[in-house]
């Protein structure tokens, strides 16, 4: 392998907001912030979603609407029709 040319590898510390959970984690990611997690200090990156909150692994399950745009606009409006 070439010398200088590939980024550094360390432990960062993920924090997915959504479930409040952290992880430490091997990576190549930068960021400018720090946080102390169990008494060491971590590059520090924040995530919407993880496998903590994510339906997928949560087994959350989401209910969506099988009306079509349409249907859920008559529906949504009929009392407002002229006639």
């Amino acid at each position: 392998m070439r010398p200088d040319i590939h980024p550094e590898y360390r432990e960062v510390l993920f924090h997915d907001t959504n479930a409040d959970a952290y992880f430490v984690i091997g990576s190549t990611m930068t960021s400018s912030q720090t946080k102390e997690y169990e008494g060491k200090t971590y590059p520090y990156v924040t995530l919407d979603i993880s496998s903590a909150s994510h339906p997928f692994y949560t087994g959350e399950q989401r209910q969506t609407s099988n009306e079509g745009r349409v249907a859920s606009f008559n529906k949504r409006f009929a009392r407002f029709k002229r006639g």
